[in-house]
């Protein structure tokens, strides 16, 4: 029963209330779905990013999963790139697809290259779906032979279709410090998307796709020659949801491989505990984190949340002559 009221009221707050956006714990792998200014901002020739993200197994039969493709690359101070993300939840296979376009611009604050201002765009269209003949609803549910639900009454909905599509607009800016020798490098980015608030709703009624608002912070920390410190913050709010992540990823030097192994701790408030794990070599990193859900829900979760893998790679324009420092963004 647990289990039955968690996936029905997600279920409802999908198709009765205004969406809010899917989120991510490997946030900053996924670029362009963070911020579009991060767009080609990176020291290669492209870079391609997957992402795909699995969660509440533990209470539904059909896990709510994330998956994400994109492209990007840097030509003098413009960045360029795409990006293909697909969201699928619950039991009437609601979906939400997306192809966004995105462009930045690096703006060099000071003659050493140290300051930079970078500011970029993203344009699209997300296609949302629903499968109602998948989905019980009140009016279906009968008292007969000890009570349930019989899908072959009619439903009362008057829903006018079962897929939407939506033009969509966001921008963003940050600020990063690019001293390559420095001993903190830090950054902060803010972005905005769903600038237009496109129509989405399955009734053709009028409900406009609410402003998600994301602030994100972080910084690299060189404590010696085998250890830096990589701290972040997000703020990402959507109307009444908001979300605040805190997270420490240490980043140690292998000299044998030739490598970073990617480890530490991610604090999701009111929501999730996250260990993650990866290793950074040459031009590929790796992640896999786990999330462990500590909210109001895991009586039925039994604390189970989600498993999250992502895989980057950057063509380099030419292979380093000393150890690779992380990533700064």
């Amino acid at each position: 029963m647990k289990k039955f009221i968690f996936c029905a009221g997600l279920m409802l707050a999908f198709l009765n209330t205004r969406a809010q956006d899917f989120h991510l714990t490997h946030y900053d792998a996924a670029k362009i779905y963070l911020n579009p200014a991060m767009t080609g901002m990176f020291d290669g020739w492209y870079r391609f990013h997957a992402n795909y993200r699995n969660q509440w197994t533990a209470v539904s039969t059909k896990p709510f999963q994330t998956a994400a493709l994109s492209y990007d690359m840097p030509i003098q101070r413009y960045g360029f790139g795409v990006q293909l993300m697909n969201n699928r939840a619950g039991f009437g296979n609601f979906n939400s697809l997306s192809l966004h376009l995105s462009g930045a611009y690096d703006l060099q604050c000071d003659e050493a290259n140290i300051h930079h201002a970078v500011f970029g765009m993203s344009t699209g269209i997300i296609q949302k779906s629903v499968d109602f003949g998948r989905l019980t609803w009140d009016n279906q549910y009968t008292t007969s032979n000890g009570g349930g639900f019989d899908v072959s009454l009619p439903n009362g909905e008057n829903n006018t279709r079962e897929q939407v599509y939506l033009f969509d607009v966001s921008a963003g800016g940050m600020y990063y410090y690019a001293k390559e020798k420095s001993r903190i490098n830090p950054f902060i980015g803010f972005s905005a998307f769903h600038l237009n608030r496109p129509n989405e709703s399955f009734y053709g009624a009028t409900t406009r796709l609410p402003i998600r608002y994301v602030l994100h912070v972080g910084g690299r920390v060189g404590i010696n020659e085998r250890l830096q410190l990589q701290p972040r913050f997000l703020q990402m709010w959507q109307i009444n949801d908001r979300e605040t992540v805190l997270g420490l990823l240490a980043n140690i030097y292998l000299p044998n491989s030739d490598a970073y192994l990617i480890c530490g701790p991610t604090f999701r408030t009111r929501d999730a505990a996250i260990l993650e794990l990866g290793l950074k070599q040459g031009a590929w990193t790796y992640r896999v984190s786990y999330d462990v859900n500590v909210s109001t829900l895991k009586p039925a979760s039994n604390n189970r949340g989600g498993i999250e893998f992502s895989v980057i790679y950057v063509a380099k324009r030419k292979a380093p002559t000393v150890p690779p420092n992380c990533p700064r963004l």
